[in-house]
């Protein structure tokens, strides 16, 4: 059951415990997604900076990978866990349109992310169906 859990709703987690002071303070100055990670120094003398908003949508990419996976997965499981990332990306899709402080490029693209997984998991069950299907035996001599 534990596997059924889209792993999409944890950027969704992490993102209300940020702006919500949980795991760091909002009141702070400016934009809490821009506060830098860290700086590397280029080859070609320019400076490249990873923010916290970079990191959190970098995660959610890696977790749409392994959610990409998982649907590859046959089985009266993979029913419950389609469904679990519906509701997760619904979940995504109000708290962007009613929250103020979802109201933000890294939430969005949290969500986009969360819809890709869906319509992914989607399409790829229906076509690992129709290969099943396509590989049963044939009534045609």
């Amino acid at each position: 059951m534990l596997l059924n859990i889209p792993l999409t709703i944890a950027p969704l987690v992490v993102y209300n415990l940020m702006v919500f002071g949980f795991l760091g303070d909002p009141s702070g100055q400016g934009d809490i997604w821009f506060q830098e990670i860290f700086t590397i120094e280029m080859v070609s003398g320019a400076r490249w900076t990873l923010v916290l908003g970079d990191l959190m949508i970098i995660t959610g990419m890696v977790l749409l990978f392994f959610e990409i996976l998982k649907a590859t997965r046959t089985g009266p499981g993979s029913i419950v866990d389609h469904l679990l990332s519906t509701l997760v990306f619904t979940l995504y899709l109000i708290e962007f349109l009613v929250v103020r402080e979802a109201a933000h490029s890294v939430f969005f693209t949290l969500m986009i992310i969360a819809l890709i997984d869906v319509v992914g998991g989607f399409s790829i069950a229906i076509r690992g169906a129709r290969r099943d299907f396509a590989v049963g035996p044939s009534d045609h001599p």
